[in-house]
């Protein structure tokens, strides 16, 4: 057998998974949090302080329409492309659960969901924020922030089935359902400003061609995108790892386990 498939199918054994998770969750986290306060104190023209002529290499312009207040962009922008990257993910993990039974991509597929939400929503309350001086209004049922709406209701409803039925694996298939079926939403979201009249802006960044940003403003957001990535990697493997243990409770190796903590 190929050892990369043999380590994805050892992996698969709730004790290999945990201790994978134990031991890389911690640098999910840490590399992600120093990628993320990188990217906060360069979006933000602290590094610009730095003395010369270094400091002018982290100096990011004011918006010449929005002023600084287009600086909330650098928490807003990466956390919606996680609401959806998230939700994708859970999708691919749930329909794999479903066909091959995999225990491990269900537990996977359910931690994602409150992680998911929690991007949905940072998403939703910094869009408010940037959206009042912009639009001169908290809230509009833009087609954008209406999809992002439907988006964590549809996180939330794959939380509340999984919490209401006692049988885990029950539970995660019932859950898996709305996670797949919901994944339609997300073409939706990702194209809405182009299919509608949106008060929403349009793309303005791009992965691949040309972004009209300005490129100085462009690198702390590659270091948020970075951080939240990595930070989402860390909260993964720490919620499916407690998840894996509640199933497992009572099992040798988590006695032992238990045991060994003491």
């Amino acid at each position: 057998m190929n050892p990369l498939v043999r380590w994805f199918h050892q992996l698969g054994s709730p004790p290999t998974f945990d201790r994978f998770a134990a031991r890389w969750a911690k640098w999910g986290y840490a590399l992600g949090l120093l990628a993320m306060v990188i990217g906060v104190l360069w979006a933000l023209n602290v590094l610009a302080r730095l003395p010369s002529p270094l400091g002018g290499m982290f100096n990011v312009p004011a918006d010449y329409q929005q002023g600084d207040s287009f600086r909330i962009l650098y928490i807003h922008v990466p956390a919606a492309w996680m609401s959806m990257a998230v939700f994708g993910l859970m999708a691919i993990y749930a329909a794999i659960a479903l066909v091959w039974r995999i225990k491990l991509c269900e537990i996977l597929a359910m931690a994602c969901a409150p992680i998911g939400a929690a991007f949905t929503l940072i998403t939703l309350v910094t869009g408010s924020i940037w959206g009042k001086p912009m639009w001169g209004t908290w809230w509009d049922w833009d087609p954008r922030l209406t999809t992002e709406l439907i988006l964590l209701f549809l996180y939330l409803g794959v939380i509340g089935i999984y919490g209401a039925i006692d049988d885990r694996r029950i539970a995660a298939r019932a859950a898996s359902f709305l996670a797949i079926v919901g994944v339609v939403l997300l073409p939706i979201i990702r194209y809405s400003v182009v299919w509608w009249n949106s008060l929403h802006q349009g793309q303005t960044i791009r992965l691949l061609g040309g972004s009209s940003m300005d490129p100085s403003m462009i690198p702390p957001l590659v270091w948020m995108l970075v951080g939240t990535k990595l930070w989402f990697a860390g909260a993964l493997l720490t919620r499916a790892r407690a998840d894996n243990l509640r199933r497992e409770t009572g099992k040798a190796w988590v006695r032992q386990l238990a045991g060994s903590a003491r």
